[in-house]
């Protein structure tokens, strides 16, 4: 099976808008990841940021992370708006912890990307986006692959166009190191349920 490029796939999308600048809402799993793909979509972009996030606990972590995201956003160019949104931490509950034991990238969280990029093709349609994506890509452990699929498939359902991305690829990641320093961002030190903090410590 041929690999897809889906940093090539975003920028031919992106020739095709041919300066056109639709709207996109822009699932953040976190401000660190989302600054590089902000930079990188911005300008093809009528960019809002979406940041639900129901995976994250205890709520204090998810209060930190919601906080950062959006002082990052108040220091960036542009006015870029934050989509309000409620926690919903049941709704990933109700799977989470009959997955417990799955290791990190398994089925708990391939049900994870499904609950966030469904409500983010929801959201992105009732409010008259275009397009919608996600940042969880930049990330060197998100399978790409498996994020692009789903985010097809939740387009197809909600009839709103997923980009395609890879945001990892052309030093994406590094480049959200490298932001985060200049704006002094919280870094977290794990994905965001408890399951996937012993794994990293």
């Amino acid at each position: 099976m041929i690999k897809r490029n889906y940093q090539k796939e975003m920028e031919e999308e992106i020739a095709r808008l041919d300066g056109r600048r639709p709207r996109l809402l822009l699932h953040s799993c976190c401000g660190p990841c989302s600054s590089a793909v902000i930079e990188r979509l911005h300008e093809a972009f009528d960019l809002t940021v979406l940041y639900y996030n129901p995976n994250i606990e205890p709520e204090t972590e998810y209060i930190h992370r919601l906080e950062e995201q959006a002082r990052l956003l108040s220091l960036l160019p542009g006015n870029i708006p934050l989509l309000p949104c409620d926690w919903e931490h049941e709704k990933f509950s109700a799977f989470g912890e009959k997955m417990a034991e799955y290791p990190e990238g398994g089925p708990r969280c391939i049900c994870c990307f499904e609950l966030r990029l469904d409500y983010t093709a929801r959201e992105a349609k009732a409010h008259g986006f275009e397009y919608f994506t996600t940042t969880l890509s930049v990330s060197p452990h998100k399978n790409a692959e498996i994020l692009n699929r789903v985010g097809a498939a939740m387009g197809e359902k909600y009839d709103v166009k997923y980009l395609m991305a890879d945001f990892k690829k052309k030093n994406g990641y590094l480049r959200s190191l490298q932001l985060s320093k200049e704006f002094d961002l919280y870094r977290q030190d794990y994905c965001g349920c408890l399951y996937s903090k012993p794994e990293k410590e």
